[in-house]
């Protein structure tokens, strides 16, 4: 592991906040609205988060072209201005993610997380060889991936955690049995994060296997509940956690499985909804139909309804 000082400071801001993956500004004719992006990001960073993780899968990271990514990740870094880290997204074969970490580099990222790999699936020795490779390539500190077709196996992890510059996992798989052995075959001082779809759903079960850190899709449209859930669920409120599971969360994941892509669309949805300036979609994901959207409009008041009679 490498970078202690990022390391620390991701730490510290895990234990603050939950981690905020931004919705990326698009005018209603497809165009990166940068201005747009920016008002955006500061009512993001207004709410607190423990880091920023701009141009990731909530930042629809796969639509953008290499110009557009320079400037996704130079407006968060601009806006964060030091007080918090920015991990940048990066991804595609590693060639390519390396372009992208470099660019991140030159924009002030203070690390990056390394997404899966395009398309095809691979043996255990080419996971290791692709997060290799691309270290091997940049500054900036890596986070692993693991989602879909990426899935290490304890050996890996211990593997991967010995590259210079690897610093953490993000699990996406929420098999918490593999979890636990991943964790307990790292070193110490190896971050983990909870990268579930819809965390909350799950942060009790990874927070009994000490991985406490999440990743918030609802703090991109209502970081008022996103910020009571992990406030209830750091005081071990369960009656509030349960409430606020049972009224919003749990029903929220019913909607957004109702359409491929509707993890992205749906809260990209949400947020126009509450009147902030994220735009539509890029292709090949598609906005929410109208009546998918009423549903959301209810459940959305439900949920603010709901953190107003927790505080």
């Amino acid at each position: 592991m490498s970078d202690p000082t990022v390391t620390e400071r991701l730490r510290t801001g895990m234990a603050r906040g939950v981690l905020s993956f931004p919705l990326t500004s698009f005018t209603d004719d497809g165009a990166l609205d940068l201005p747009a992006y920016r008002d955006y990001l500061a009512g993001r960073l207004a709410a607190g988060p423990g880091a920023l993780f701009p141009a990731c899968g909530t930042g629809e990271f796969f639509s953008l072209d290499e110009t557009e990514y320079g400037q996704v990740i130079g407006a968060a870094v601009a806006a964060a201005g030091g007080r918090l880290p920015v991990v940048a997204g990066v991804g595609y074969g590693w060639p390519q993610a390396v372009r992208f970490a470099r660019i991140a580099e030159e924009a002030g990222a203070d690390a990056a997380l390394l997404m899966p790999h395009y398309l095809v699936k691979a043996p255990q020795d080419g996971l290791v060889a692709q997060v290799r490779e691309v270290a091997a390539r940049t500054r900036l500190p890596l986070i692993a991936y693991q989602r879909d077709h990426v899935a290490f196996t304890a050996a890996t992890v211990r593997r991967i955690a010995e590259i210079p510059g690897v610093i953490g996992l993000k699990d996406g798989h929420s098999d918490l049995d593999r979890l636990q052995r991943l964790k307990l075959a790292a070193p110490d001082g190896f971050l983990f994060f909870n990268g579930a779809a819809t965390a909350e759903l799950q942060a009790r079960q990874y927070a009994s296997l000490g991985v406490t850190a999440y990743s918030s899709a609802v703090h991109a449209f209502a970081p008022e509940i996103s910020r009571a859930f992990f406030t209830a669920l750091g005081e071990r409120d369960d009656a509030t956690v349960e409430k606020l599971l049972a009224g919003f969360y749990i029903p929220f994941v019913e909607l957004r499985d109702r359409v491929p892509g509707y993890a992205v669309s749906l809260v990209k949805a949400a947020a126009r909804l509450r009147g902030l300036p994220v735009g539509p979609v890029r292709a090949p994901l598609t906005d929410p139909s109208p009546a998918d959207l009423a549903d959301l409009a209810a459940l959305l008041e439900r949920g603010l309804d709901l953190v107003g009679a927790t505080r």
